[in-house]
């Protein structure tokens, strides 16, 4: 049995075939319905349970539809809607979970609840989302930056913004992938020292976003303001001099490409010229969502890797 907390779950091994699994069943469905199966559908006859504390659109979706192309089925479960609104432990619904379906996927906010999930669930445990990383999003630009033509080592990714849980699965991906990570965070919100010791000397973090995006392939930021954060003022006042704009994409290589993991906020993390503009590879970047975590799923269940 195989879960996915965080990239290091799967390391550069398993990390390089998912990235191809996902490359190939992409390219071998294209133009087809979005509801039809695989033609082989690996996962039929299988459930996954997707628990959600914190709310979703890419993630709900992607994850749904990942199992119907691979030939399965999901269960949507809501905190509020469930016994885990209602103070039911973490580790009795993942023995409760285990017993009717055959996977978990868990989107929290709270990354030792995921881990109490996979320590009690008798079946894969994926990471949906925690504040302390996401593992899954991160897989989706990973295969976005193959499909741009580009090679993963050797890269230079700059980060613009909050030092929050994406820059953190960025910075472990770099370790494990070999490519290089400067991230531009204001003070008072760079990412800790055990998030940037995952980078395994692959990552810095600078005050400047010049110095950041300088000679960069691609440029990534994420909306400042997370759900349910506080002082929200304050916050954009500090950040609002990373904001990703013509300017500074201008200081990336020419063929530089943005990521953003959405939702996005225009005119606030980033100007409507970059995310809208032909650098921008935000909407494949979604789309990717969904094949990424087919071939995560894939894995989980020992077919890939």
């Amino acid at each position: 049995m195989r879960h996915f907390l965080d990239l290091s779950s799967a390391g550069p091994d398993g990390i390089a075939a998912i990235l191809a699994d996902a490359l190939d069943r992409k390219a071998a469905r294209a133009g087809w319905p979005k509801g039809r199966a695989d033609a082989d559908a690996p996962l039929a006859g299988h459930t996954l349970a997707l628990v959600f504390e914190k709310s979703s659109t890419r993630t709900r979706v992607s994850f749904d539809m990942a199992m119907r192309q691979l030939g399965g089925s999901a269960l949507v479960l809501d905190a509020g809607t469930t016994q885990l609104g209602r103070g039911e432990t973490v580790a009795d619904t993942a023995r409760v979970l285990s017993g009717y379906c055959d996977a978990i996927m868990i989107r929290t906010d709270d990354h030792a609840k995921l881990e109490e999930m996979a320590h009690h669930a008798t079946v894969p445990v994926i990471n949906g989302l925690t504040d302390q990383s996401h593992p899954c999003q991160i897989m989706a630009d990973l295969l976005t930056i193959l499909e741009s033509g580009k090679a993963l080592p050797g890269l230079k990714v700059a980060w613009l913004g909050d030092g929050n849980n994406v820059l953190a699965s960025i910075v472990e991906a770099a370790g494990l992938m070999h490519f290089d990570v400067v991230a531009a965070c204001a003070q008072g919100f760079q990412p800790s020292d055990e998030d940037m010791a995952r980078g395994q000397g692959r990552a810095r973090c600078v005050a400047s976003p010049a110095e950041a995006v300088e000679g960069a392939d691609i440029v990534v930021t994420d909306t400042w303001i997370s759900m349910g954060q506080l002082h929200a003022e304050t916050k954009l006042a500090a950040l609002a001099p990373y904001q990703v704009d013509a300017a500074l994409m201008a200081r990336a290589k020419p063929d530089a490409k943005f990521l953003h993991c959405l939702p996005a906020h225009r005119g606030e993390e980033v100007t409507a010229e970059v995310i809208d503009g032909p650098q921008s590879l935000i909407w494949r970047e979604a789309e990717n969502r969904l094949h990424a975590q087919k071939s995560i799923l894939r894995w989980c269940f020992g077919q890939v890797g």
